[in-house]
C-alpha cells in the first residue's frame, strides 16, 4: 500500500469521530486566545489517541504541542482552531445568525485544526505498524485570525527541531501553495490627551481621539510613497465616550504590511514618525503596544512537491450531487462582482475550468510561484525555521469570498468531505517525508540556501505579550 492508501484508510475509518469534533468545534466558534473549549476538544480527542500534550506554550493557554513517537525525524502538523467576530450563521443558504452578532467560522478552522488531527492519527498508526519511524507532534495554534498564536510558539522555541512542518487551508480549490504572503506588524497606538467640556470649555482640554485621526490622515498620505506591494489598515478601537466630552484617551489598531520583513519594519518606524507627529500636534502623548508581526511565508518546493503528489492520489473529493446543489444555493447569494473578484485572481485556465462549477473537488496543479498574496500567515515563521509546505482544500463554493456568512454555512455541512481529503493528503506527506531521509534531505538544503543560512529572529520586541484584551474584543 502507498503512503496515502494507508492514510487514507486510517481517516476513513476515522470518519465519523472527525466528522463530529468539527461539528462540535463548529457549534461552539471561540475568539483568538480564546478558544478554551476548541483547544480542549482537540487536546482530549490526542491524549485519548495515546499523545502526550503539553499545553499553555508560548504564554497562550489554548496553544499546546501533543507528541507521538520517538527519534527522527520529527514532522510538525500545525492546527488552528480560531472564529471570526459576527459572522455566526446557521446551515442555511439565506443569512441567518444563530447568535446575533456572534462569532462563527467564516475561514474553517472548525475544519482545520481536526483535519490536522486526522493526519496525526495516521502517522501514529503507520508508526504503531512499523512502516515508519521518528516523532509527529500536532501543534495546536491560536489566534491565527490575528496573526498572534504561531509568532509567539516560535518565540519559545518549539518549532526549532523539526526537520519539516506541514499545514493547509480551507478554501474554494486544492491546490498547493507556492506563492509567499506578505510580512506584518500589528501595533495598537493609545493617545493621551485632557478631558474637558466640549461645549463649555473645549480651551482647556487636548483631544486624543484628534491625535488619533491627524494619524489616520498622515498614514494616507504615506500610502502614495510605498512599494505596490505594502498595505496599511486601521481600526479604531477607543474613540471616546460621548461628543461633549473631549476624549482623554483614544487608540487605533494598525495592520503593517509588505513582501518583507525589512520593508514592513521600515514602514512600522514611518508609522512611529507620523503617530509622534499627530502627537505634537495635538499636544497629546501616544504610546505604543506591539500586538504581533510576522514573516513572509517561504514555501519549500521539495515538500510542496510530496504534497502535490499526494493531493493527485488522494483526489477527488468526494462531493456529491445533494452538495453541489447546497453549493450552488449559497453561490447565489454571492454578487457577480464579488464573485469575479475571486475568479479574476486565477490564471486563464484554472479560471476556465472552474468558473462553471460550484463545487471543484479535483486537484489543481500549483501555480503563483512568483505571486505575494495581499494577506499574512504566521506559518510564515514557521517557514523561515524549517523547511515548510501547505495547500487548500476545496471546502466551499468557487469562487466565494472567505470570511463570509457563506462559508460558515458551508464548513457546517458538505466542507467536512473536503476536511477528510485535507486528512489524508498531509497523513501520506507526512509518512513519506519520515521514510524517505533523501527528500527530507533536498528540503533542509533548499531551506539553507533560501534563508542563507540565517537563523529566524523574533519579530516580537521582549516586552511583546499575548493580546488577550484585543482579541477579546475583535
Amino acid at each position: 500500500m502507498t503512503h496515502t492508501s494507508t492514510a487514507a484508510e486510517t481517516v476513513e475509518s476515522n470518519r465519523e469521530r472527525l466528522y463530529d469534533l468539527s461539528r462540535r468545534i463548529w457549534e461552539t466558534p471561540e475568539l483568538g486566545l480564546h478558544e478554551h473549549d476548541s483547544a480542549a476538544v482537540l487536546i482530549e480527542a490526542l491524549r485519548e489517541a495515546g499523545f502526550a500534550v503539553e499545553t499553555g506554550v508560548g504564554g497562550m493557554p489554548t496553544a499546546f504541542v501533543a507528541t507521538y513517537g520517538e527519534g527522527d525525524p520529527t514532522i510538525g502538523l500545525l492546527g488552528e482552531y480560531d472564529a471570526l467576530p459576527g459572522l455566526s450563521q446557521s446551515v442555511s443558504a439565506e443569512r441567518d445568525p444563530i447568535e446575533a452578532g456572534g462569532p462563527g467560522h467564516g475561514c474553517g478552522h472548525n475544519l482545520f485544526g481536526v483535519a490536522v488531527f486526522g493526519a496525526a492519527l495516521a502517522v501514529r498508526d503507520a508508526i504503531d505498524a512499523g512502516g515508519i519511524e521518528g516523532t509527529v507532534r500536532y501543534y495546536g495554534c491560536p489566534a491565527e485570525e490575528t496573526l498572534v498564536g504561531k509568532t509567539y510558539m516560535a518565540r519559545a522555541g518549539v518549532f526549532d527541531d523539526l526537520d519539516a512542518a506541514l499545514t493547509w487551508h480551507p478554501g474554494d480549490l486544492n491546490t498547493p501553495r507556492i506563492g509567499s504572503s506578505n510580512a506584518l506588524d500589528s501595533i495598537e497606538f493609545t493617545f493621551h490627551g485632557e478631558s474637558a467640556h466640549a461645549g463649555g470649555s473645549p480651551d482647556s482640554g487636548r483631544s486624543a481621539l484628534d491625535g488619533v485621526e491627524l494619524m489616520n490622515v498622515g498614514v494616507e498620505f504615506m500610502r502614495e510613497h510605498v512599494s505596490d506591494g505594502a498595505r496599511m489598515h486601521y481600526a479604531i478601537t477607543n474613540g471616546g465616550d460621548a461628543p461633549n466630552v473631549v476624549p482623554a484617551e483614544a487608540s487605533v489598531w494598525y495592520f503593517v504590511r509588505a513582501p518583507t520583513r525589512a520593508e514592513v519594519e521600515r514602514n512600522t518606524d514611518w508609522l512611529r514618525d507620523i503617530a509622534d507627529g499627530a502627537a505634537t500636534m495635538t499636544q497629546t502623548t501616544v504610546e505604543e503596544r506591539f500586538l504581533s508581526g510576522c514573516y513572509p511565508y517561504l514555501a519549500n518546493r521539495t515538500v510542496t512537491d510530496v504534497i502535490w503528489k499526494h493531493m493527485r492520489a488522494a483526489g477527488p473529493v468526494d462531493y456529491d450531487d445533494d452538495d453541489r446543489a447546497f453549493a450552488r444555493d449559497l453561490l447565489d447569494t454571492v454578487s457577480e462582482s464579488n464573485r469575479q473578484a475571486e475568479l479574476d485572481g486565477l490564471p486563464e485556465d484554472v479560471r476556465e475550468a472552474v468558473a462553471d462549477h460550484a463545487l471543484y473537488g479535483e486537484p489543481v496543479p500549483p501555480f503563483g510561484e512568483e505571486e505575494t498574496s495581499g494577506g499574512s500567515t504566521e506559518v510564515g515563521d514557521v517557514s523561515h525555521i524549517a523547511p515548510t509546505g501547505q495547500f487548500t482544500a476545496a471546502t466551499w463554493p468557487v469562487g466565494t469570498p472567505g470570511h463570509s456568512w457563506q462559508v460558515v454555512a458551508a464548513n457546517g455541512d458538505f466542507a467536512r468531505k473536503g476536511m477528510l481529503f485535507a486528512a489524508t493528503v498531509l497523513g501520506g506527506t507526512a509518512c513519506e517525508l519520515m521514510a524517505d531521509p533523501e527528500t527530507l534531505s533536498r528540503a533542509r538544503e533548499e531551506f539553507a540556501a533560501a534563508t542563507d543560512g540565517a537563523a529566524y529572529e523574533t519579530p516580537l520586541p521582549p516586552e511583546a505579550e499575548p493580546p488577550f484584551d484585543v482579541t477579546a474584543r475583535q
